[in-house]
């Protein structure tokens, strides 16, 4: 056995550190009470925040790399959430249910396929017309600026369109990098249809048995909250898309009616673009309240023009400042401001699906963490509308 050495003996002899006591070479401890204690609920909350926004970013990135699956899913939520109170109340009136579920989702697929083939047949129709009167009105509109008091010449003109068409061009990218984000093709438009068919149907078949499921991933002691949670968003959103198509009706018989009256081609067309666009707030009333005023000027001229453009920002204005408050007081209780970011974010996360589906995620998930921060859920597991979102 060899013999210790000097430095060994050394440490062998050298005592104990006493409990408490911090070793050589480090730095010494914190006495109790030094921190701030604004410090130490920044730092308490700061940890929380970050954990819940990168729970937040990794559900965002799966829903964006699984945005093929998840938003057949999402539109077959909305559909169900629609059709619901159909099947219901035809079960209620001694339907059998198979039957109830087969009339609703066949009747909205019936109903879509004809307002799809009357657009088409009507602008079809009309395209030819309409070509030729563009051209004719651009190069009415080309003599007229050059033989205004602004002087300019047609290599001036040339190169103002040019530049006009470029920037369109840019600006168009946004939209179609939207459209491309969805995967447009036909297999992927297929697959799409067929997974919102199918989710639609179990949604309607076994939503109850769905969601009971779902709930019971969550802790125990959780779970009502959840369940009643969930009851209210369903309840919110339920009611959203009915008062939304609502107002995209009334939407759509105005901007109509008016287009009809004024003797402006494609009046029944541009009716059913304005429905089909009011469920993109903010962006489809602006496309499509442009298409009119567009057609009324390459047909009827620039007073016609100007007369639509007054009856679309009418429709808008009892829109923004009648419907919405009144009609939509019950559905979505969420400031316009917040409707505006939800749109933008929802665009530059997700494209063109983004903005359809901003407002109805934002207004069901704001419902829900109003219901569980009340309480609610310990009194009332099966609230309604009005209780989730009560009128002022």
């Amino acid at each position: 056995m060899a013999a210790p050495t000097a430095g060994s003996a050394a440490r062998l002899a050298r005592p104990d550190p006493e409990p408490g006591s911090v070793p050589s070479g480090l730095p010494p401890a914190l006495p109790p009470g030094s921190m701030p204690p604004g410090m130490l609920v920044a730092g308490a909350w700061a940890w929380r925040i970050l954990a819940v926004a990168a729970v937040l970013g990794l559900v965002l990135f799966l829903i964006v790399q699984l945005r093929e699956l998840v938003i057949p899913v999402l539109v077959a939520v909305l559909i169900a959430a629609l059709l619901v109170p159909l099947v219901h109340f035809l079960v209620r009136h001694r339907w059998p249910k198979w039957l109830a579920i087969a009339v609703a989702e066949i009747g909205l697929l019936v109903a879509l396929s004809g307002l799809i083939y009357l657009v088409v047949t009507q602008v079809a129709r009309g395209f030819s017309d309409l070509q030729a009167k563009s051209v004719e009105s651009y190069a009415q509109l080309k003599d007229f600026l050059l033989a205004s008091p602004l002087h300019l010449t047609e290599a001036q003109l040339n190169d103002y369109i040019s530049q006009i068409v470029s920037s369109a061009q840019k600006d168009s990218q946004v939209l179609v990098s939207g459209a491309l984000s969805v995967g447009l093709t036909l297999g992927h438009v297929l697959t799409g249809l067929l997974l919102v068919l199918f989710s639609t149907l179990f949604l309607l078949i076994d939503g109850r048995g769905i969601w009971a499921w779902v709930v019971r991933l969550f802790p125990r002691r959780a779970r009502p909250a959840i369940d009643g949670a969930g009851h209210a968003g369903w309840a919110t959103l339920g009611n959203f898309v009915r008062v939304q198509i609502l107002v995209a009706f009334i939407d759509a018989v105005g901007i109509g009616l008016g287009a009809f009256i004024l003797g402006i081609p494609l009046a029944i067309p541009i009716a059913v673009l304005v429905f089909l666009g009011s469920f993109v707030p903010v962006i489809g009333a602006v496309v499509t309240g442009t298409l009119a005023i567009f057609i009324a000027l390459v047909y009827n001229g620039p007073v016609t023009a100007l007369i639509m453009l007054g009856i679309v920002l009418l429709v808008q204005q009892l829109e923004g400042h009648v419907l919405q408050p009144l009609i939509m007081g019950t559905a979505v209780k969420v400031h316009p401001l917040a409707v505006v970011l939800a749109v933008v974010a929802g665009a530059s996360l997700a494209g063109i699906p983004g903005t359809f589906f901003a407002v109805p995620v934002v207004a069901t998930v704001n419902v829900m963490i109003g219901y569980i921060a009340r309480g609610q859920w310990r009194t009332d597991p099966r609230p309604a509308v009005e209780e989730v979102a009560p009128v002022e």
